[in-house]
């Protein structure tokens, strides 16, 4: 049965015109300090890089200029590594409006000590 005349007429693009291209991966960061209202956030993945003596973390986040990497914390102990990263908003960007989605990002620290047979502990987690 065809739709009455009044009808509004829709029609749908197939094309991909407009759209981003895959992502290649998680997005390389650095921390900027000096965020307003730095809060925890806990990574999803961390892997010892460079014979263990760096780590490479990721985590989802939001878009930038709104969510940066303000600092990473890390605490060494004989059986553990505990990392904390801390986001927040640079003071540039407090009104600023971004959209609500989500990016996955990634960083890697230098450790005093070569990871090892140690724990990796997330302290956003503990």
């Amino acid at each position: 049965m065809a739709p009455p005349a009044s009808a509004p007429v829709v029609s749908v693009s197939t094309d991909r015109v407009g759209t981003a291209p895959p992502s290649a991966g998680p997005k390389q960061v650095k921390p900027v300090g000096g965020t307003v209202n730095p809060r925890k956030v806990a990574w999803i993945s961390a892997k010892p890089v460079d014979r263990g003596r760096k780590v490479k973390l990721v985590w989802w986040s939001g878009v930038e200029p709104c969510t940066v990497l303000d600092r990473v914390q890390v605490r060494q102990t004989r059986s553990k590594v505990t990392i904390t990263l801390f986001e927040g908003t640079p003071a540039k960007a407090k009104n600023t409006a971004c959209i609500a989605i989500a990016v996955q990002k990634t960083t890697t620290v230098r450790l005093k000590a070569p990871v090892g047979r140690r724990t990796l502990v997330d302290g956003a987690k503990s």
